[in-house]
This record gives C-alpha cells, sequence and structure tokens, in this order.
C-alpha cells in the first residue's frame, strides 16, 4: 500500500483544494474567545465544547446514478442534490439548481457517508513507538477510569485520518480502549481536517461511555483485582452503585441550590450522566451469557446499552437484543483468535438482521475502517450462503443508519433524506464489490476528498516527502 505524501506545513494540516470548497474555508478551530463557564465547583456539562465549522461549499448535482439510500428502496438512475451542507432533494426526477456543480455518475454509486462506531484512530497514533502505540487509549492504572475522556488522547495529525476519509468514512467514534470495566468516554468525530480536536468534534452529538467485560479487563488486572468474572460483575455494580448516589446528591441540589453543591468527581460525573441518558453506553463483550449479564446489570441501575461491541457470540441471543433495542456493533468475520471469540461464526451478521436486531458493521482496527464496505459485502454474502438472505438495501443500513442511530445521530446522519447532513459518498461502482473504490465523499456538502485529483487530497503535517500520482492512490 503505496500512500501520496507532501512536504511539511507548519502547525496546519493541509485543506483540500477541491471542487465545492473553492472559497477559502472556514477554520477547523475558532480563533474567537469562548464563554467562560463561570465558577468550577458546578459541573459544566460541555467544557470542551466543538468548535468544528463546516468547509465552504457549493451549490452540486450528482446525476444518473444508483442511489443505495438506507431509508428506503434503492434509486436507480437517480440524482442528489446537496446545497447549503444539507441533502436538498433525492430521487428520479429532482430540478438542479442553475449555480450547481453538476456530476454525472452513470455507471456508478451514491450512498450516505460511512460511520463506525468502533475507531481508535487519533487516539493510537500511527506510527507508534514504544511509549505511545496503546497508551494514549487505554488508562491502564484502575478498573474503573469513567473520569478519562478519550478526545484528549486524539491527535489530529494522525495521518489514519485521510486514509479513513479515502474509504468514505465520514463519522467515526473514537473510544478509549478495553481494559478496564469502565474506560471512560468516547467522543464522535467528523473525518475533517483540523488543528485540534475540538475543530472535529461532531456539534451536538452525544458522549459515549466504554465499558468492557471478560478476558481483557481479566488480564489486564490479574495481579491486581479484579481477577475474575464475577470480581467484574462486581466492580461494575460497586461503581454504579457510588454513582446513583453522587447522582441523586447532585439532582437534590440543582433542585434548589440551597447550601454549597457537592464535592465534584470527575468519575462520577460521567457514571451520573448516563443514569441520567445523557451518556449513551457502548460495551465491549464476546460472549452471550455475559451480554445478558451485563444487560441485567444496566436494568439493576436502571440505564440502557445503546450498542454491544465485537459480540461474536451476539447471534445466540439475537432475540434479547431486539426485545431491548440493543444494537450490535460487530464484524463480518472475526474470531476463534482467544477463548472468548472461539464460537464466532461469519453469519452472525445476517442471523441479527433476521431477528430484526439493529446491526451495525464496526472495525476496530484502521485498516478495516477503511473498508467496511468490503467487510459488510462479505456479511451479506455469508447471510445468503446460508440460507439468511440479505439484500444490498439493508446491508447498506449496517454501516450507515444503523451505525448513526448507535450514536444517536440518525436524525443528522446515516441515509439519503431531504433535511439530513450531505455526507455523501460517490463510489465507483457497486460499494459492495471489491472492486468498487469511493471516488468522492462529501462532508456537510463540501467535496474533501477526490480520488481523480490526487493534488488536491488531505494529507496530516506528520508526512514527509512526496510519492509521483501515477505510484499508487492514497490507500
Amino acid at each position: 500500500m503505496r500512500h501520496h505524501i507532501v512536504s511539511l506545513t507548519v502547525g496546519l494540516a493541509l485543506v483540500p483544494l477541491v471542487q465545492g470548497a473553492a472559497q477559502a474555508p472556514a477554520a477547523r478551530d475558532t480563533a474567537k474567545q469562548l464563554p467562560m463557564p463561570g465558577g468550577t465547583s458546578v459541573p459544566n456539562a460541555d467544557p470542551f465544547p466543538s468548535t468544528y465549522r463546516p468547509y465552504g461549499s457549493r451549490p452540486t448535482v450528482i446525476r444518473n446514478v444508483t442511489i443505495l439510500t438506507a431509508a428506503g428502496p434503492t434509486i436507480r438512475n437517480g440524482s442528489v442534490v446537496l446545497r447549503d451542507g444539507k441533502i436538498e432533494a433525492a430521487g428520479r426526477d429532482v430540478t438542479a439548481p442553475p449555480d450547481a456543480v453538476v456530476i454525472d455518475g452513470t455507471g456508478k454509486y451514491v450512498t450516505p457517508g460511512i460511520i463506525d462506531t468502533h475507531s481508535h484512530i487519533g487516539g493510537g497514533g500511527v506510527p507508534g513507538d514504544q511509549g505511545a502505540q496503546l497508551n494514549d487509549i487505554n488508562e491502564a492504572t484502575s478498573p474503573v477510569t469513567a473520569h478519562v475522556w478519550v478526545e484528549h488522547s486524539v491527535w489530529p495529525q494522525d495521518p489514519q485520518f485521510p486514509r479513513t476519509l479515502a474509504g468514505g468514512v465520514t463519522t467515526i467514534q473514537v473510544l478509549p480502549g478495553s481494559a478496564n470495566l469502565i474506560g471512560g468516554r468516547s467522543v464522535v468525530l467528523k473525518v475533517v481536517p483540523s488543528r485540534t480536536a475540538q475543530g472535529m468534534k461532531f456539534p451536538g452529538a452525544k458522549y459515549g461511555l466504554k465499558m468492557a467485560c471478560g478476558e481483557n479487563p481479566k488480564r489486564v488486572y490479574a495481579q491486581r483485582g479484579p481477577s475474575t468474572r464475577m470480581g467484574n460483575i462486581a466492580g461494575y455494580r460497586a461503581a454504579w452503585i457510588q454513582a446513583e448516589a453522587y447522582r441523586r446528591r447532585w439532582d437534590k441540589w440543582n433542585a434548589n441550590h440551597q447550601g454549597d453543591p457537592p464535592t465534584r468527581d470527575l468519575g462520577l460525573e460521567t457514571l451520573a450522566e448516563v443514569l441520567r441518558g445523557n451518556i449513551l453506553v457502548h460495551n465491549h463483550c464476546y460472549r452471550a451469557d455475559e451480554m445478558v449479564q451485563m444487560m441485567d446489570v444496566a436494568r439493576e441501575f436502571g440505564y440502557r446499552i445503546r450498542s454491544f461491541h465485537h459480540g461474536v457470540e451476539a447471534y445466540k441471543i439475537a432475540d434479547l437484543l431486539a426485545r431491548d433495542s440493543i444494537s450490535a456493533s460487530v464484524w463480518a468475520d472475526w474470531g476463534a483468535f482467544k477463548l472468548e471469540a472461539a464460537d464466532g461464526v461469519r453469519g452472525n451478521m445476517a442471523l441479527l438482521n433476521r431477528a430484526g436486531v439493529r446491526a451495525v458493521m464496526h472495525s476496530d482496527d484502521a485498516s478495516g475502517e477503511q473498508r467496511l464496505n468490503q467487510e459488510a459485502a462479505k456479511a451479506m454474502a455469508e447471510g445468503n450462503r446460508i440460507g439468511v438472505p440479505v439484500t444490498e438495501d439493508e446491508a447498506i443500513k449496517w454501516m450507515t443508519i444503523h451505525a448513526a442511530w448507535a450514536l444517536g445521530l440518525d436524525d443528522k446522519i446515516g441515509s439519503i433524506e431531504v433535511g439530513k447532513n450531505a455526507d455523501v459518498v460517490l463510489w465507483s461502482g457497486n460499494p459492495f464489490s471489491v472492486y468498487s473504490r469511493a471516488e468522492k465523499v462529501w462532508v456537510d456538502g463540501a467535496m474533501l476528498f477526490d480520488r481523480l485529483d490526487p493534488a488536491s487530497q488531505w494529507r496530516t503535517d506528520f508526512e514527509l516527502g512526496f510519492v509521483p500520482a501515477n505510484r499508487g492512490g492514497v490507500r
């Protein structure tokens, strides 16, 4: 795999000079002074607000394409209109604005931007070294580290970001690692050039809480404890008992503001927000029995699990996941790489899909994140092979609208529908073909990747040197 690389530019990621962004784009992180929160004794719900501003865009029409909408049936020979950062129209008969850039997509496909619910890029820098590669996503100093926020580990110059964009991925959730029972807050990012993590943060997106069960925390804390699965469950329950008491104290003070506020605790603040429904739980778990146990813990303390991640045995409890509206962020064919993954089957996605579970194709891998369309194709093919048929209209949802729902963003992204953010991908062919590639990618209506124009493509300041265009692409 070869990469186009350009010379170093000091202090600022290169901005793509592509069609649809001809005017100077707005800065990714605003220079204006943000308002002071007004005191540190009371929690601030948004102490690190998004400073993202969309890049400059032009009205754009993509014509004569096959549209996989993720909201309804495939539209053949259709058109999509992008204006002011939104999808203005999509269908067989649309009117192009007179000032629009018109792109002929004959023989090509359009999909919503792909969403990865399980990423570590930016937090696990590449290339890494002994001191950096994993240390920035796993605060492996205590079984419960709810006080850490992974956005404070995100490095915007990670060269994996432009490669992810080149794979048609426009939104990612960066998660803490799985060393701990409770690993901390996730962050949802737009895959755009920025000087700061705040300049990439998806405005209004809820935080996630990373939890992990099974072998990982058992192994990491084998000498310090908890070292058993029963110890893990006891550890979760102890943490939630503290959080429940903390939430009650603060809710009482917030109701009347009498006396001094309770003493703040960063970890319990995060867990209290989960109990209030303001933070979504993303739970690393492999075995079916452990997923059910985590559902029992959630029921005991009154919070909901938004998505089980990895879930190689999710097919065994598909009916329970559907009953409780828990999505399953899984792989196409990973399994058998350790004992708790021994019962992984390639038909997992298809079986979940048949049961009515919101199945989500996730990566947990920087290379796989660039090829989620191929991963979905593999899972769809396996379902069809074993007699659990999956259509393309269903499979496209695995990496778009279902993923958007898992992040609480399905009202903004994840489908080609009027009024939604114009996060759109033009594919060279059917996206479920190994021969197809993302040709153009728009984020909020701004074309930020054009495979046909290597000179305009996003590179980070970290990269040095130059590879001529005839020696390979960006992936």
